[in-house]
């Protein structure tokens, strides 16, 4: 990808992302790679096209979310695969919010892939290193310290908000969510306050769908990303993928992505815990 800033180097190297930043300057740039991995599966590398529409389709659910106040460390797009970002400290619990039996929930309970679930549920695991998740329970996030009560009510407030704007969204694009994961950052302010914001991605990477117009999960490929891309209308029905291969200066001439957020001055966040009278004048 074409770096728009100087002076940027990769800090934090994923799968199919990676971090650039700056010693001095904040916020960070987020990279989409041509990589593909699901949850469960084995990594797949140079699909091309793949980082485009994740990062298309991720701005523009990020941007979505804080449309009905949900914050996100989004903040603009900068060109086809990469976004500016804030720099937050990452909570290593990763969400995994399921609203229909699928993947290891499946396999664990014995439940018939496909079921609809009775209510939403929440599935916590503790991040290691990516990709190295272990299931745990909320008492191990809080006795273990990795997230403290008031962070563990807010973070499920926020993944409940997420999963029935997301379910709406799909359902009226013709789509079903079964699942989704949803990674949390925390941003100190100046005084001492703590914002929660929604971080890394929320993209056909992290989310299974039914199509409704067959009645199967899409597949992780990239003609179902790309398809997914064209139902939220980020992509013209032609497609930027055709048969293996990528047209380049179709996706250099698609709009700019989701700057909304950029230009909104009056995006506030609240944060779950006030400043500090110290030092306040």
């Amino acid at each position: 990808a074409v770096m728009i800033k100087t002076g940027y180097k990769k800090t934090v190297s994923g799968t199919t992302k990676s971090l650039l930043s700056a010693e001095a300057e904040k916020p960070v740039i987020l990279s989409f790679e041509d990589s593909l991995r699901v949850w469960e599966g084995p990594v797949q590398k140079d699909i091309s096209g793949k980082g485009i529409l994740n990062n298309r389709i991720s701005a523009h659910l990020m941007t979505c979310l804080e449309s009905i106040g949900l914050p996100t460390h989004f903040i603009r797009s900068l060109n086809m695969r990469e976004q500016e970002v804030r720099a937050v400290e990452p909570m290593p619990i990763i969400m995994r919010v399921r609203n229909i039996a699928a993947g290891s929930l499946s396999r664990r309970l014995g439940i018939d892939e496909g079921t609809v679930l009775p209510r939403p549920l929440i599935e916590f695991y503790h991040k290691k290193k990516p990709g190295d998740y272990t299931l745990v329970t909320e008492d191990h996030i809080v006795a273990f310290q990795w997230a403290d009560p008031i962070e563990m009510e807010e973070s499920i407030t926020i993944a409940y908000r997420t999963n029935d704007y997301l379910n709406g969204m799909m359902r009226g694009l013709d789509m079903k969510l079964v699942d989704f994961q949803l990674e949390i950052g925390r941003l100190y302010g100046g005084y001492g306050e703590l914002y929660l914001m929604i971080m890394d991605e929320i993209s056909p990477d992290s989310m299974r769908l039914i199509d409704l117009k067959t009645d199967k999960i899409f597949t992780p490929t990239i003609e179902s990303y790309q398809e997914i891309a064209v139902r939220l209308g980020l992509i013209p029905r032609e497609g930027i993928v055709k048969q293996g291969g990528f047209n380049e200066k179709l996706a250099e001439n698609l709009d700019n992505i989701e700057n909304i957020l950029a230009n909104d001055k009056t995006r506030k966040i609240r944060p779950i815990r006030p400043a500090s009278k110290i030092g306040k004048k």
